[in-house]
Parts: C-alpha cells; structure tokens; sequence
C-alpha cells in the first residue's frame, strides 16, 4: 500500500492544489501526480527547516496542498518564461 497510497494522496493533493489556485493550469494527471507528492515532500521538508515538523514526521495533508500550490506557483512561472 505504500506506494499506491503514495500516489492516491499525490493525486488528491494535485488535484486540490489546482483547484484551489486560480487561473489555467494545462497539465495532465501524471504531472498532477507528480505535483502533489512533489508538494508533500516540499512541505515536509520546509516544515523541519523551520522547526513545524520533526525529522521523521510527515507534512500532513493541509501542508501537503499547501506545497503542492507553492510548486504550482513556481511551475507556472516557469513555464510562463520560456
């Protein structure tokens, strides 16, 4: 289940991320997948950097979506400038 629950939650977290920030994001769903466990990672990573998370701990699904909308962000800036 570890890898498959990984993905599930990467696509929810994906999808809500996209949802939840306005504006076209034209990507499909492996990219949605990739972006919410990207997400998760970024968030579980930054929160011990500023000490919200312990190591070992994960993010949580709030600071999930959160990451997932900062690498949507970033991804669209990106995308915009090329």
């Amino acid at each position: 289940m570890g890898i498959i629950g990984t993905i599930l939650i990467g696509l929810i977290v994906g999808l809500l991320a996209r949802f939840l920030k306005p504006g076209d994001d034209s990507m499909g769903w492996i990219m949605t997948i990739i972006l919410g466990i990207a997400g998760s990672l970024v968030a579980t990573y930054g929160g011990q950097a500023l000490g919200i998370y312990r190591a070992g701990e994960g993010a949580g699904f709030i600071g999930a979506v959160i990451g997932a909308i900062i690498l949507l962000v970033v991804f669209g800036l990106i995308k915009k400038k090329s």
